[in-house]
């Protein structure tokens, strides 16, 4: 049976049935029953046999399968020697939902899409070999990581390593457009490149002048940031990665812009054509003096970007808005309009239960948060990049006269269950951060300059976590709960600190630190302080039986750190990012990033192939009652739960919320009917807000029909 005939197979029909209660109970065997039967009648008869490791080899460099640089690092013994540690773990899949992933998503296939010429374990292999870049024992320590499923990288990384006609590595990328025509045309340009590439594209529209304003001296000239989105989309939608997946983008636009109007309506469904946006995401910029103004119901001014620049002599998205408000309302040279804050906060929350955005960036939050000397001004398509830019200078020629810094994402993912069972919890994450690091090294994206030069220069990676539901569910913990919070923070207090570890090793041995490491509060010691001043130790009894056998660091240890750091440096700009986790979750057989499971038994719709079953990790009559949907559950309790890790996090997560049409009576206690609200969501930004979290992500809306608003997510960014 080839691939593409599938025929009359059993598995689907039998992961089906999971859906259909017997006497009340949900049939999780069947799901099992599915598993073998996708082997039997799918994998084994398609997958191409070889009758050795180095015939494999051979094969697959011969066809142009495999690239042969990055083996001939290696002995053919020791390439052997690998794969036979891999085969020794017995490695098998958990459910059908992740084998099905794999194969149909993951693993290589010949040209005709005819036969699997990989496994899961021939995968693992050519991802160590290759991150591993020559070194035998990194690569036996990255296989170890990954067969057991404690550490997962990025799609793009996952896929495209050691493939000879491959993709990047790169999950997604950050550029800024500055308020001049070449700038725009080349951003243009690189969104096009970047799309191509496979990248979701962050776009910060902030330092565009608004519409109305002037072009050499001539008023009402500007057509503002709305024609430019509809530019951007269109690039999108024509550089679709050889017609497979559309391109994905997000524009940023400053909440004090003057057309921030006009930026939310083009997202409505009856907005006028000439303006809406089908399928570029949108997403803010919030400055604390909007919470402010809010709070007190006041009016608001919006600020011309062209007037702040020239009074300024710096893009608008570098001025303080909080810090210099009072001045620019009193500043005649700098045109200004006026709303209510709070009729402008309605309208995001209005926007956000018909369509799921925009995502919600708390500037200043990240700002203050941030260790590195620069300014954040933007994120990404999934709201978990925050790191510091600076502007490009474009000539008529569109070439660079200033060369400015954007980013690349080199993401990856810790499995919270799987790490937490780890022999060394500290080599583990020390082995995760030499595998981003070969990403951020090996990436050279020459198509836009900017990007290569901030990646360069920046050596920045994301190492994130997915599972953390799964794991309270099967520690028996209630999402939310002081138990949950003590748990969260302990360990991504570990995340945090052993990748500064093995961050300033690599300094160590490089001799290298990254741009501009000695304006940072990593060199002048003030980022480990807060370590060594409050010594960090759980705080339930639970919680420290779950980590007795694990190393905790005192404030001695952070001190030795903090003297380590400053003497030798660190090599990674940022560190760690908490990105959503789409396809790979599955894979690994857990819950997605940090946020509760929606359903029990979760219903995929697969193209060509109809709905997939996927039950929640772990489920049994133990852990049931652990599992309560995100749509059943106090959001303000995931955002105590993002709140927590965010402290530990250099850079941001990609918090999603979850609300009903309908909201059961009791959940909120502000609540006066059952109906969902703007102040609900006006609420809990707020509450987000004053809580820490310095980026917002979709907002989820379960409908009384049973489909789900602001759903979608960037193939390219889910990890």
């Amino acid at each position: 049976m080839s691939l593409k005939d599938l025929g009359e197979v059993s598995y689907f029909k039998l992961n089906n049935e999971i859906n259909r209660p017997v006497n009340g109970q949900i049939p999780l065997n069947k799901d099992q029953e599915a598993l073998a039967a996708f082997f039997k009648e799918n994998v084994e008869p398609n997958t191409h046999q070889f009758a050795s490791t180095k015939e494999k080899i051979e094969y697959l460099v011969a066809h142009d399968y495999l690239e042969s640089d990055y083996l001939a690092k290696y002995s053919m013994v020791f390439i052997e020697k690998l794969f036979a540690y891999l085969d020794e773990q017995q490695f098998t899949f958990k459910s059908f939902m992740a084998a099905y992933k794999f194969y149909s998503q993951y693993a290589l296939k010949d040209n005709d899409g005819l036969e699997y010429l990989e496994n899961y374990e021939d995968r693992v292999a050519y991802n160590a070999l290759y991150f591993a870049d020559g070194n035998e024992e990194l690569a036996l320590n990255l296989a170890d990581e990954m067969i057991h499923q404690r550490y997962q990288p990025a799609t793009p990384s996952f896929l495209n390593a050691g493939r000879k006609r491959r993709g990047e590595l790169v999950s997604c990328f950050l550029i800024q457009v500055t308020d001049d025509m070449n700038s725009i045309g080349r951003s243009i340009n690189s969104a096009l490149q970047l799309s191509r590439i496979g990248g979701g594209v962050g776009i910060n529209l902030s330092n565009l002048r608004e519409a109305g304003a002037p072009i050499k001296g001539y008023d009402g000239a500007a057509s503002g940031v709305v024609p430019v989105m509809k530019l951007f989309e269109d690039s999108f939608s024509y550089s679709n990665q050889l017609g497979q997946r559309q391109g994905a983008g997000v524009v940023y636009l400053n909440v004090f812009h003057p057309d921030i109007e006009m930026f939310l309506s083009a997202k409505k469904e009856n907005a006028d054509e000439k303006i809406r946006v089908k399928t570029l995401s949108l997403g803010i910029t919030v400055p604390d003096k909007f919470y402010e103004l809010v709070r007190k119901n006041e009016d608001m001014y919006l600020f011309s970007p062209y007037g702040v620049e020239r009074e300024y002599g710096v893009p608008f998205s570098y001025v303080d808005i909080t810090k210099e408000y009072d001045n620019l309302v009193n500043n005649p040279k700098i045109r200004k309009k006026k709303v209510k804050a709070r009729d402008l906060e309605n309208e995001i929350s209005k926007l956000q239960q018909e369509s799921g955005y925009p995502y919600i960036i708390n500037i200043d939050t990240a700002n203050r948060a941030n260790p590195i000397d620069g300014k954040i001004v933007m994120s990404n398509l999934c709201s978990e990049i925050l790191q510091v830019q600076t502007p490009s200078a474009i000539n008529d020629r569109q070439e660079y006269e200033v060369l400015g810094t954007d980013i690349s994402c080199n993401l990856g993912s810790t499995n919270i269950v799987n790490l937490m069972e780890s022999p060394d919890f500290g080599k583990s994450v020390q082995t995760m951060v030499r595998a981003l690091t070969f990403v951020t090294d090996a990436s050279n994206i020459d198509v836009v300059p900017s990007i290569q030069n901030g990646n360069h220069l920046n050596h920045t990676i994301g190492l994130g976590a997915m599972g953390l539901h799964s794991f309270f569910a099967k520690h028996l913990m209630t999402y939310g709960s002081k138990e949950s919070l003590d748990f969260t923070n302990i360990y991504f207090m570990l995340l945090n600190y052993w990748t500064l570890v093995e961050s300033n090793n690599i300094a160590k041995e490089r001799g290298e630190v990254f741009h501009n490491f000695e304006k940072s509060a990593y060199a002048d010691g003030t980022y480990f302080d807060r370590y060594i001043q409050d010594e960090i130790l759980p705080q339930t009894e639970k919680v420290q039986a779950i980590f007795k056998d694990i190393f905790i660091p005192s404030a001695a240890d952070w001190e030795k750190l903090k003297a380590a750091v400053q003497k030798d440096g660190l090599y990674h700009q940022n560190r760690l990012a908490i990105a959503p986790n789409g396809s790979i979750s599955y894979i690994n057989d857990t819950s997605a990033s940090l946020h509760p499971i929606t359903r029990l038994i979760e219903e995929r719709q697969e193209k060509k192939i109809g709905k997939i079953y996927y039950p929640a990790p772990y489920l049994n009559n133990d852990t049931l009652p652990y599992y309560t949907s995100a749509y059943d559950m106090d959001m303000r309790k995931v955002i105590d739960v993002y709140a927590t890790a965010q402290k530990h996090i250099d850079q941001g997560m990609s918090l999603t919320l979850f609300m009903r049409s309908e909201i059961p009576v009791g959940l909120y206690e502000w609540k006066t009917d059952t109906k969902q609200s703007t102040r609900d969501l006006n609420i809990l930004r707020n509450y987000a807000f004053y809580k820490g979290c310095k980026s917002i992500y979709y907002v989820r809306t379960f409908t009384d029909d049973a489909e789900e608003i602001g759903s979608n997510q960037c193939e390219s960014c889910v990890i």
